[in-house]
C-alpha cells in the first residue's frame, strides 16, 4: 500500500496549523565533518513527486529534488554544527543544537514542528510532533532531509580537495574499510571526530 506522504501534514491543517515545519538531520554517524540540519516550511498541500527520505535516493534525484524543494519552500534553514563541538558535547546534543539553529534560521515562525526521531529537543516551548521514521512517512521531514545530505554531502566533497588522500568524496567521512585503512596510513586530521576514533576505526587490536 502506497504512504500518503501528507497524511501528517493534512491532519494538522485540518487541526487549524498552517506553518508546518519539517525537520531532520545527516550527517550523525561519520567520522569525520560536521552533523548538518535543515528546517523546511513547504506550502500547504504542496506535493512534490519523488520526495523520500534522502537516503532512498540517487543523488542524481537528489540534486534534482534539492532545488525543487528550495524553489517551492516559504521557509527554510539548514546549519551545520562542526567536529570540534562534536568532540565537546557529543553528536547528541550536537544534532540537537544543529536543529535547533535551523529553526532559528527560518525567516517564518512555525506553528508546529514535526522532527525526525523521538528525541527530546528543546525548541523554545513551540509545539513539536515525533514521528519514527518520519523521512519515510511526512513529506515534509523528507524535504528537510534532502535539503541536510545535499548540503552536508556538497561542503565534504569541497573538503575531500583539501584531504584527497582519505577519499571523502566518495564516502562522505562514513566508516568505510577505505576511509578506516586512510586514517591508519596517514592519521587523524582536524576533520575527524576524535571521540570517534575507536580502537577498530584505529586498527588496534587489545587482545593478546
Amino acid at each position: 500500500m502506497e504512504i500518503d506522504l501528507l497524511q501528517y501534514e493534512k491532519d494538522l491543517i485540518s487541526r487549524g496549523y498552517e506553518y508546518i515545519c519539517g525537520i531532520d538531520e545527516a550527517g550523525r554517524g561519520p567520522l569525520a565533518g560536521p552533523v548538518c540540519a535543515a528546517a523546511v516550511i513547504l506550502p500547504n498541500r504542496l506535493v512534490i513527486d519523488g520526495v523520500n527520505d534522502s537516503k532512498k535516493l540517487s543523488e542524481k534525484k537528489r540534486e534534482k529534488l534539492y532545488n525543487e524543494i528550495i524553489e517551492s519552500a516559504l521557509a527554510y534553514s539548514v546549519q551545520f554544527v562542526f567536529q570540534d563541538v562534536i568532540d565537546e558535547i557529543n553528536i547528541r546534543q550536537a544534532t540537537h543544537a544543529a536543529m535547533q539553529n535551523a529553526v532559528n534560521g527560518l525567516k517564518i515562525h512555525p506553528d508546529i514542528l514535526i522532527v525526525d526521531g523521538n528525541d527530546n529537543i528543546d525548541f523554545n516551548n513551540i509545539e513539536t510532533l515525533y514521528i519514527k521514521k518520519g523521512d519515510s512517512l511526512s513529506q515534509s521531514i523528507a524535504a528537510a532531509s534532502i535539503l541536510a545530505k545535499v548540503t552536508r554531502d556538497r561542503y565534504i566533497v569541497e573538503l575531500s580537495k583539501d584531504y584527497p588522500e582519505y577519499g571523502l568524496e566518495k564516502h562522505k567521512g562514513y566508516a568505510t574499510k577505505a576511509h578506516m585503512e586512510a586514517i591508519r596510513k596517514y592519521g587523524v586530521q582536524p576533520i575527524h571526530r576524535k571521540t570517534f576514533m575507536t580502537d577498530k576505526v584505529l586498527g588496534i587490536n587489545k587482545t593478546n
